[in-house]
């Protein structure tokens, strides 16, 4: 994930799961350790689309729904792959077989939020820094056909938001995936954030 998508994450964490609506690019600049024009670029698009409101030194959310959109959209979700396999195991054994320190992702992530299940699922993403990719790899090694395991790279904030994605990635990223019964989970998890 890059910059721009590691603040739009923490904006709309923060809008969704903090009911906090105003914010200053100084601090996201600071939080993240990267340039105030780095977080104003960032800012150029929502800003266009009306989805941000610059006051002064503050910028506020006019709609969280519609960046959601714009982030699900720009997601390049594919190029986060960083490993996928078939393990011929349920998804909830395959989910509790994983090493401590991973992400949940997608299906698995809504589950555990929730304790809830709108569809079957098949398929489990998880998110996994290169130092426990090993790991995974070692429970899980490679096999050919139907990949029913995929792991993306977890970049160095996202443990910040706990054991799975926050609310906002969950759901840019159930938008960017194929599988039926995404749409499934994307129209629940739309009830849970009321958008």
């Amino acid at each position: 994930m890059n910059k721009k998508e590691i603040i739009w994450r923490e904006i709309l964490y923060q809008t969704i799961e903090k009911n906090i609506e105003q914010f200053t690019q100084k601090d996201l600049a600071q939080k993240f350790s990267i340039s105030l024009s780095t977080v104003f670029n960032a800012l150029k698009v929502p800003r266009q689309l009306k989805i941000i409101e610059v006051t002064g030194r503050n910028f506020r959310i006019r709609n969280k729904e519609k960046f959601l959109y714009l982030w699900s959209t720009y997601r390049n979700f594919k190029k986060d792959i960083i490993y996928q396999t078939k393990v011929d195991l349920p998804p909830k054994k395959i989910e509790a077989l994983m090493p401590p320190k991973i992400i949940y992702g997608l299906y698995a992530a809504y589950n555990q939020r929730f304790d809830d299940q709108p569809a079957d699922y098949d398929k489990v993403y998880i998110y996994s820094t290169e130092k426990e990719l090993g790991k995974i790899k070692k429970r899980f090694p490679f096999k050919k056909g139907y990949f029913n395991l995929v792991i993306l790279k977890q970049d160095k904030f996202l443990h910040n938001y706990g054991e799975t994605t926050p609310l906002c990635q969950t759901f840019v990223d159930l938008w960017n995936v194929g599988e039926w019964y995404a749409q499934d989970f994307l129209n629940a998890l739309k009830n849970k954030i009321n958008i």
